[in-house]
């Protein structure tokens, strides 16, 4: 049985996640137990650590998604948080309280049922992939959840964390491919960016977390198109 909340103000919206939830469930055979709040306040007052994923809408008018969500994560540091919201640019910063994704509004099935799965795998796997790197004086265990991006200098691989940067003689061939499977993308000679923590675009330039860094002219669009297919439905 996967627990799952949503809070959700406007009711029409928190319907439409539960009809989802509900058709996904029909299709894959997975149980759900499905409870909805249309207050933040409610839902963090009763909060008991009991669920497993949280849809969070953005923009409410007795709290916003955000704050919300840090409170919520001061209480459960393991609960999967999704963002649902009209407005990417503040989903983005949903790496504040490690979130695992967001859903822009309005929300198709398609894009629903594609995040659902990531987030039962991500249950799963707790947290996704851990890379063992070499770094001086030993290792260093890196989850991709919490990797930023990964700085290719010479022979030197500098892997940039929530936590810090590691430096390592790790083989970039070695740990490419599984990255690539975790929603990293190869964006120039010298990064591999985690699109979940990539903040905007202007140019060449690439926030990602608090870091800007180049994507190279030839991988522009497809970073735009890798970008576009990971938010669910196209960039606003």
């Amino acid at each position: 049985m996967i627990n799952i909340a949503i809070v959700e103000d406007e009711h029409a919206e928190s319907d439409l996640l539960k009809s989802y939830i509900d058709t996904y469930s029909k299709k894959q055979n997975v149980e759900f137990s499905v409870k909805s709040f249309d207050n933040p306040h409610v839902f963090l007052s009763n909060y008991n650590g009991g669920y497993d994923i949280v849809f969070m809408d953005i923009e409410m008018p007795y709290m916003d998604g955000l704050t919300v969500a840090h409170r919520l994560r001061d209480a459960d540091s393991d609960v999967t948080i999704i963002f649902v919201t009209n407005m990417a640019q503040c989903a983005v910063n949903g790496y504040e309280v490690n979130a695992l994704d967001f859903i822009i509004k309005p929300v198709s099935y398609l894009s629903f049922e594609l995040k659902l799965r990531r987030a039962l795998e991500y249950r799963r796997n707790r947290g996704g992939m851990k890379i063992i790197v070499k770094v001086v004086g030993g290792f260093e265990c890196i989850n991709t959840s919490e990797l930023k991006y990964v700085e290719i200098i010479n022979h030197n691989l500098i892997f940039h964390a929530t936590r810090g940067n590691f430096q390592s003689y790790a083989q970039l061939k070695r740990i490419e491919p599984p990255l690539l499977e975790h929603g990293f993308m190869r964006i120039s000679r010298c990064f591999l960016v985690n699109l979940r923590y990539v903040k905007s675009v202007q140019g060449y330039d690439v926030e990602v977390g608090e870091d800007k860094i180049q994507v190279a002219h030839q991988k522009r669009t497809e970073l735009m198109r890798a970008l576009a297919d990971y938010l669910g439905g196209g960039v606003v």
